[in-house]
């Protein structure tokens, strides 16, 4: 049966409690009935419970502006965004892959960059984990010309975590814990993706080890979920979840509570509340 959930909103608090029932054909059915509430008031609050579920997504261009007027006029800097969104991504990491939960004694992690602002983020997300007593190896095989990705790749180098010269697939699954996918984000065109992205990506299709991807699984479509891309175990949504992630079935965390409330109130994105004093929260 499903699990009961409770979404806590500012103005409203919605009890979900959900029963399976069989129909005439006996073919199982999954019901939600709102407590307490008569049939219309059900549907209809279950109508707008949808509409503001899936205002929650962001669409490629929504997410480029959102980062533009957070660039241009709250005066972020590019580097602050990523080590806000690195930071927050090994924290999801610590959330999910506990050191106590590897499987191998060595606490050892794969992480994959590509070679634009997602690599970026892979790249700070390595150096906290490092600090959090993993032990990231990084494989990045196109680095870019860019000064901030040159400064993150430096203090990488500083902390001792390996650079991989090349991908050992055959021993990922034997190696490491976990592959964290920061390779490909949302600004890639798909179409133009070659090598070596291409054979890291059926790579990735081939791992037994699970895989966290950093706000789109490389290889997805960030407006639809992939029916052909990469599976992964763990999604970490940034800002604000992406529409490919609105299937996604893995647990799912969002990094974005620095995000100004007039863009989140401009862009109608029903961002929910975090717990506490957390800068991450599991969706």
């Amino acid at each position: 049966h499903m699990s009961c959930k409770l979404l806590e909103r500012s103005k409203f608090t919605l009890l979900l409690t959900c029963s399976e029932f069989h129909d005439h054909a006996s073919q199982t059915v999954r019901a939600c009935k709102l407590t307490n509430l008569g049939i219309v008031n059900t549907f209809y609050m279950i109508s707008l419970l949808l509409t503001i579920w899936c205002s929650v997504y962001d669409s490629k261009s929504e997410a480029a502006a959102i980062e533009t007027e957070l660039l241009k006029d709250y005066r972020f800097g590019q580097q602050q965004l990523i080590e806000i969104w690195g930071q927050a991504c090994a924290l999801a990491i610590t959330k999910a892959y506990p050191l106590s939960s590897l499987a191998k004694k060595q606490p050892t992690v794969l992480v994959i960059c590509g070679p634009d602002q997602n690599g970026s983020i892979g790249l700070v997300c390595a150096r906290h984990l490092r600090i959090f007593e993993y032990e990231p190896t990084i494989y990045h095989p196109k680095r870019s010309s860019h000064s901030l990705h040159q400064d993150f790749t430096v203090q990488c180098e500083k902390m001792d975590i390996p650079f991989l010269s090349y991908l050992p697939t055959e021993l990922i699954n034997d190696a490491y814990n976990i592959v964290i996918d920061a390779m490909l984000g949302p600004e890639v065109d798909l179409s133009s993706i070659k090598e070596p992205y291409s054979g890291i990506l059926a790579t990735l299709k081939q791992v037994k080890i699970p895989i966290a991807s950093v706000d789109v699984p490389s290889g997805w479509d960030v407006e639809e979920p992939s029916q052909d891309g990469i599976n992964p175990e763990v999604l970490i949504s940034l800002t604000a979840p992406k529409k490919c992630a609105m299937s996604f079935s893995g647990k799912h965390f969002l990094a974005g509570r620095f995000l100004p409330y007039d863009i989140q109130k401009k862009y109608e994105l029903n961002l929910p509340d975090y717990p506490g004093t957390d800068c991450l929260i599991e969706l």
